[in-house]
């Protein structure tokens, strides 16, 4: 429950930050939510895939994202930059310096391509959704023609 908690209010607070009008807050706040309750769930059923529950948990995001755009009648970054928030890999990045400040270069490389990955298959995660949307826009777009 308590990071379903910390989940929200991690996306909230830059959703603030990022001068998210009123109206689209808790909105906001529930991206970073579902995002999260999606990577758990996945990390539940495949505990050994970290890199694949940070992909479907992105792409979760930023199908709600897109949807809610459609919504809300707002661009969907309103919220899908406070959405990513909580699956950014800041442990890892964190443990690599640190690793790296105790001369344990070893530890550290495994921790930093863990994190540069782990970034990687959110912006891969982001990307398909966004190109799934867009052909779809352009395939009803194309139908409407007379």
């Amino acid at each position: 429950m308590s990071r379903i908690i910390l989940s929200f209010l991690g996306s909230l607070c830059p959703a603030v930050m990022l001068n998210t009008e009123r109206k689209n807050l808790v909105w906001a706040g529930l991206s970073g939510t579902l995002g999260m309750l999606v990577n758990d769930q996945v990390l539940a059923l495949f505990p050994n895939a970290a890199m694949l529950t940070v992909f479907f948990g992105a792409a979760a995001v930023a199908v709600y994202s897109e949807l809610m755009a459609r919504v809300r009648k707002t661009p969907a970054t309103i919220f899908l930059i406070p959405g990513i928030i909580p699956l950014v890999p800041g442990v890892d990045a964190y443990r690599t310096i640190q690793l790296i400040a105790e001369k344990d270069y070893t530890a550290a490389a495994s921790f930093g391509v863990s994190a540069i990955a782990k970034a990687c298959f959110i912006a891969f995660g982001i990307m398909t959704v966004s190109a799934v949307f867009r052909k779809m826009n352009r395939s009803k777009k194309q139908l409407l023609r007379p």
